[in-house]
């Protein structure tokens, strides 16, 4: 369906109704033919599963295949319609409004964080939406304000075992309406924990689409300079097209493309570029590459295994169920990158080659249908190389049957 342009358009007509109505007929969760015709479908293609078991056997199956692990988030969030941005003009931190905001929308984001964190292995990181905690935490961020009591205790509970256990907190880039809030939030809660040099327990995320992110980045690593604690940095292409305001994103996809591989070489080699520019010492780094694009993470991992590479820490990453065949090549040369390492000298190793993960997120077929809709539309734009991946699964498909038979 997502590789057809006939059939893709009525499907994401379907899911946006399903993803934004509030009546029992048209959630998945309390309507059994709509979970029986969304579980093993669009959820099964891009979700891990709706409880501890089936996320633990989708995260066990995919470092079967070589994963050197998963960036798991919990599906809960809140996407804003332009109407209710305008509408979000109260702070929902009085009275009983206040206790209706801790009790349905605080303390069950926190609740499926902390288990997000508890299913997570060493190795592992996990995905957090502020979104996804409400009304209080909208407000906030759309004013740049500190979290409220209640969502500051909930966010550093969270921190806290995060960097008890070692597993990296990714805070996701959201809407433009509340991404300087967030930038707020992820510098002031790095400044506390990456203190370890090289090594980052909470990461930014930034958005290579905005015309604006090479300066935002920018202005945090030297932060992170002056300061003296480790930026950790996930870079994306973006995520909210059809959302965020057309004037803000790149002109071309070309002007995208050089944008995202310019700021990643200057993060590898933790060296300004023409892209990337400030005027004081380059900070420690950690990184995570979040792409699609393959011809963007062979760069990457060019100049990885240059010379010109400081070492920093890098994982790439895919969403499960997108780019499927570039997770596969990135770790088939990760395997034979590693063969051929074992044969040289050991006084000079190359480059450790980037960690190669993929991004799930867990949550029953209702609360993550706003995910889901948002992997829809991303297939929406990218048409052409979905349909390359389902030809090769299906020539994959053909081969194994005539192995089966004996004509392979």
């Amino acid at each position: 369906m997502s590789s057809s342009r006939i059939l893709l358009p009525p499907s994401l007509i379907f899911m946006s109704t399903l993803a934004h109505s509030e009546t029992a007929l048209l959630n998945p969760d309390k309507n059994p033919f709509l979970r029986w015709f969304l579980k093993p479908t669009f959820y099964a293609q891009f979700c891990a599963g709706e409880n501890p078991a089936e996320v633990r056997r989708t995260i066990d199956g995919l470092k079967g295949l070589g994963f050197n692990g998963v960036v798991l988030g919990y599906a809960r969030e809140v996407v804003l319609t332009d109407a209710q941005t305008r509408d979000l003009a109260t702070a929902c931190n009085d009275g009983a409004v206040a206790e209706e905001c801790i009790r349905d929308e605080i303390k069950p984001w926190a609740a499926g964080t902390m288990e997000t964190l508890r299913l997570a292995q060493p190795g592992d990181f996990v995905s957090l939406k502020f979104s996804g905690a409400g009304r209080q935490a909208l407000y906030a961020l759309k004013n740049r304000l500190p979290p409220s009591p209640p969502l500051k205790k909930a966010i550093d509970e969270i921190c806290d075992s995060a960097a008890g256990r070692d597993i990296p907190l990714l805070f996701d880039a959201e809407q433009t309406a509340i991404q300087a809030g967030i930038d707020d939030w992820t510098l002031d809660y790095q400044r506390k924990y990456n203190t370890n040099p090289g090594h980052a327990i909470i990461y930014g995320t930034y958005q290579a689409y905005l015309k604006a992110t090479a300066v935002v980045l920018g202005s945090h690593l030297a932060v992170a300079s002056k300061e003296g604690f480790t930026l950790g940095v996930k870079l994306v292409r973006g995520a909210y097209l059809g959302s965020d305001p057309r004037h803000i994103i790149h002109d071309t996809k070309e002007d995208t493309d050089n944008a995202y591989d310019s700021i990643a070489s200057s993060l590898i080699r933790r060296k300004w570029g023409p892209t990337l520019n400030q005027d004081v010492a380059f900070p420690q780094v950690s990184i995570v590459l979040g792409s699609h694009n393959l011809a963007s993470m062979v760069k990457a991992r060019q100049i990885r295994a240059s010379p010109e590479s400081a070492g920093t820490e890098l994982a790439i990453a895919q969403l499960q169920g997108m780019a499927d065949e570039v997770s596969c090549e990135l770790l088939t040369t990760r395997q034979n990158s590693g063969s051929e390492s074992a044969k040289e000298d050991a006084k000079q190793p190359p480059s450790e080659a980037p960690r190669v993960y993929k991004y799930i997120v867990w949550g029953t077929t209702g609360e993550c249908m706003k995910y889901l809709l948002r992997r829809a539309h991303e297939n929406k734009d990218a048409v052409s190389r979905t349909r390359q991946g389902r030809d090769a699964a299906w020539a994959e498909l053909k081969r194994r049957a005539k192995a089966v038979v004996g004509l392979a």
